[in-house]
């Protein structure tokens, strides 16, 4: 459909612009040769992020990206490292384990990725660590909350760090369960509750973590069951509990099952709040769970984004990028971690000729790493941990998540 036509007005238009780039060319070997020598030796180095950003629990995913683009912009806005560019390389993970190796393999084969900012999951985050570990490219979670992932297999006995270029900016549920178990025990003065876990890696673990405070402060767990990640009928789970008469539900897992699990056990009599982790945090869950949801909890790391100044701040910079997505429950982790690495690559790349032989230093610089950042201090202990242990309780109130308390937990 006049093709020749279409193909004389490119030659014409190539031809001009033939021109039009000789004219420039004549200019800037006259005037602009220092401006063109300088930025022909910036480097770059590339910040990988990996997390869901498809699938259910993208919400979280895309907030987890989008903190992290905000922070390297503002790194390259300012020239926070002199000589060098960052550039953030987002990769899927669709909240599963393959394609979160896929993706860690597809970084670890980029000589300019010096760091990776992820994963949001424990269980992915178990497939991803010794990828990265083994081209010593550092990684920074917001969101793992496993504590083997830092402290090994035996980590309650014998704690030993299994990866050293592993750090996270995010407390673990050796933390946050006991945290829960407190709150339920002590303030809300409930003693019987039932447990449910998704049999993934960061369920499990909050349930254990949470079963055993719970017990040693002199609570009864009733019932402990389980249900499938891809489970939508709960009503054998609710029918199993209901007898039981616990006080409280506590589930180990994320908002996509805990929702509907909620909907479902106000429907079938089960009429007690359900509890869970920074995984339920999300307004998604409101959604999903209805309008019976008022009063259910959850707990998440850190104190609330918008109670801090420099979290107020980082909520006004990501609104004013123009993100199509919210920040979302970890945006400001994400932001640290991502400023984590940014503040060790003013010491590794400082000198460097190229990215990989900064790894190493990256790693070392980032142990060291000590800032006041958007969710408080940012800096990280012998494991790799963060030394923070801020945490907040949250309940379903007229369709949103308020805080109830905010605490350092102290252990006893």
């Amino acid at each position: 459909m006049g093709g020749t036509v279409h193909q004389r007005s490119v030659v014409r238009v190539g031809a001009s612009l033939i021109v039009a780039s000789l004219a420039l060319t004549a200019c800037g070997s006259r005037s602009g040769g220092d401006a063109g020598s300088n930025s022909s030796t910036t480097k770059t180095a590339k910040i990988g992020i990996i997390a869901p950003l498809s699938g259910d629990l993208s919400a979280l995913g895309l907030g987890i990206q989008h903190s992290v683009e905000l922070a390297i912009k503002q790194a390259n806005d300012t020239n926070a490292i002199p000589g060098w560019k960052l550039e953030a390389v987002p990769k899927d993970d669709e909240g599963h384990t393959d394609p979160g190796k896929n993706a860690a393999t597809a970084l670890a084969a980029d000589a300019d990725v010096v760091g990776v900012v992820g994963t949001l999951n424990t269980s992915v985050a178990q497939l991803v660590q010794p990828v990265l570990a083994a081209k010593m490219i550092a990684q920074v979670s917001p969101a793992n909350t496993g504590p083997g992932l830092t402290q090994g297999a035996q980590w309650q006995t014998e704690p030993k760090r299994p990866y050293a270029n592993y750090f996270r900016t995010c407390t673990t549920d050796a933390v946050q369960g006991p945290f829960a178990a407190r709150y339920l025990y002590e303030t809300a003065k409930i003693t019987k509750v039932a447990t449910i876990h998704d049999k993934k890696a960061y369920g499990q673990g909050l349930v254990g973590t949470f079963t055993e405070e719970f017990k040693k402060l002199g609570g009864t767990v009733v019932a402990a069951q389980t249900v499938n990640p891809d489970d939508v009928n709960y009503s054998a789970v609710v029918s199993a509990i209901k007898p039981l008469a616990p006080q409280a539900v506590y589930f180990g897992g994320e908002f996509p099952n805990a929702g509907p699990l909620s909907q479902q056990m106000k429907a079938g009599g089960l009429n007690v709040p359900l509890m869970g982790g920074d995984g339920i945090k999300d307004p998604k869950y409101i959604t999903l769970a209805g309008k019976n949801s008022t009063g259910d909890l959850s707990t998440s790391v850190g104190a609330p984004t918008d109670t801090t100044d420099a979290g107020k701040k980082f909520l006004t910079d990501y609104a004013a990028a123009g993100y199509k997505e919210d920040s979302a429950a970890y945006g400001g982790y994400s932001y640290d971690a991502a400023n984590a690495i940014i503040n060790a690559l003013k010491t590794s790349l400082a000198g460097a000729t190229d990215v990989e032989s900064a790894r190493q230093k990256t790693i070392d610089a980032l142990s060291k790493v000590s800032f006041e950042g958007v969710t408080g201090k940012v800096a990280f202990d012998q494991y790799g941990d963060s030394t923070s242990k801020v945490l907040t309780v949250y309940k379903v109130d007229a369709g949103k998540w308020a805080t109830v308390e905010t605490k350092t937990f102290e252990t006893k």
